[in-house]
Formats: C-alpha cells, structure tokens, sequence
C-alpha cells in the first residue's frame, strides 16, 4: 500500500474497521498486551473483512513508542479528503459545517472532530497551511471519528467560505469582542458555519469581516479564553439545543 499512515489505540482502529472508509492493510498487536473485549472486536473486524493481524514482539513497536498506542497499531491508506463543491451539492438544507483557522494542536483538532460527530455536525473544513493536518495522534484522539465525518482541505479559507455564502450558507465567527454571544443567534432553520480561530490569535481578520454574525461565549469571571475544543463544543451543542426544540415545537 502506497503512502501508508499509521493509527495507534484500540478505539481508533476498532473505528477505522467499523466504518470502512478507508483500506487496512495490516494489523500488529503486541504479545505483551492482555487480551480484552477491543482486541476481541478488532480480531474479529479484522476476519470478517478479510485483513491480516499478527501478534508481534515488542521490537516492532520500537519506532512508535512516543505514541499511545496500547499495544496496536493499524496500517492504513491516507484520510481521504472531500471536495468543497461535492459537499456544497450534497448538503442543501439546515446543514452544518466547523471550519478550523489555524488550530495546530492536533489534541484539540482530534477533540474537536470527536465532538462535532457527537453533535451531527455535516462536515469539517481545514487549510492546507496554518493548520495541522490530519494525523496518526489527530486520529487517536478523536477515537477514530475522523472516519466518520467529512474533512474538506482547501488552499483558501476566504475563497471557500465566498463560494458556501454564495449557495446561502451563513457564516458564524467567534471573536471575544463581540457584542452577541453564542446564545443570541438562532442556528434553527439556515446552513451555517461555523470558525473557531486558534486559541491566542483567534479568527483571522479577513475571515471576520467576511462573516454574517460575530458570536463571544459568556463567562462570569475574566479570564483567559476557554481551550478552542471546549468553545466548539459550547457553541455546536447550543447549536444541537435549538434545533431539537425548533423539532419538537414543530411536530
């Protein structure tokens, strides 16, 4: 397999088994592990879609140990990246879309993917610079709900966030000098997204002034801003909120 990534823990690859997305080469558990109900579920995933697995020594986990990778990993074919227009054509109503400026932290991009499946956000939406890209740890830490949820990578933000605002897509910035907060917009109704800025220089500038709406979130005492995938999930399960209660008075 050509370009072959790597992906550590057992949730991550029982995850990358379940959805099929994309292809598996290989998959080497330590013979130093106890084996478990995970390593049970990926032995088994990985014979019904007719992968090899191989209990190995530790040597082979050698190059890897400055991972987590709890006795497994998987050998797999690169993320598979959707196209903007694909996704635009495919999502037409009451969709959602978390577009990431400059987040580096793969931590906080793994948690952020993580929480933006829980939350039924439609897609994810990075540059190809001023970003880290989607890793082996991005993947660990978001339990493998990379393969889960449409990752879009561009050249430009402001270039793609014209074309989603040209097919009546409302674009929603955070900036802690807003005077509206996250609460104070309605999310019911429109296809929306949403920019998380990196945690010290937030939303670019260019991409503010692009936006419809400019949203901070309250808090109560003054200090220092909230960890960019805390914020997100803030904002997209208030999101979530509005929705179910926009559905329920609706039936």
């Amino acid at each position: 397999m050509e370009n072959t990534d790597f992906i550590y823990g057992k949730n991550a690859i029982i995850e990358a088994l379940t959805s099929g997305k994309r292809e598996i080469n290989k998959i080497l558990i330590s013979k130093n592990i106890h084996t478990d109900t995970k390593i049970e579920k990926i032995k088994e995933l990985a014979q019904a879609n007719g992968i090899v697995y191989q209990f190995v020594g530790k040597d082979k986990f050698a190059n890897h140990n400055e991972y987590n990778h709890q006795g497994v990993i998987a050998m797999i074919s690169p993320i598979k990246y959707t196209d903007l227009d694909d996704f635009i054509e495919t999502h037409t109503e009451n969709a959602s879309l978390v577009v990431l400026d400059g987040v580096e932290d793969v931590h906080n991009i793994g948690a952020i993917i993580r929480t933006c499946v829980c939350a039924g956000i439609d897609g994810i939406m990075i540059p190809s610079r001023r970003n880290s890209p989607i890793t082996s740890v991005v993947e660990k830490t978001s339990a493998g709900a990379v393969n889960h949820i449409p990752i879009i990578k561009v050249n430009s933000l402001s270039s793609s966030i014209q074309k989603l605002q040209k097919h009546n897509w409302w674009v929603i910035a955070t900036d802690a000098d807003s005077k509206d907060t996250c609460y104070d917009i309605s999310y019911s109704d429109m296809n929306y997204v949403l920019i998380m800025g990196a945690e010290h220089a937030g939303v670019s500038k260019s991409l503010l002034k692009m936006s419809d709406y400019k949203v901070k979130i309250p808090m109560l005492k003054d200090f220092n801003s909230l960890n960019v995938s805390a914020a997100t999930a803030i904002i997209v399960f208030e999101a979530v909120r509005q929705r179910l209660q926009n559905r329920r008075e609706n039936q």
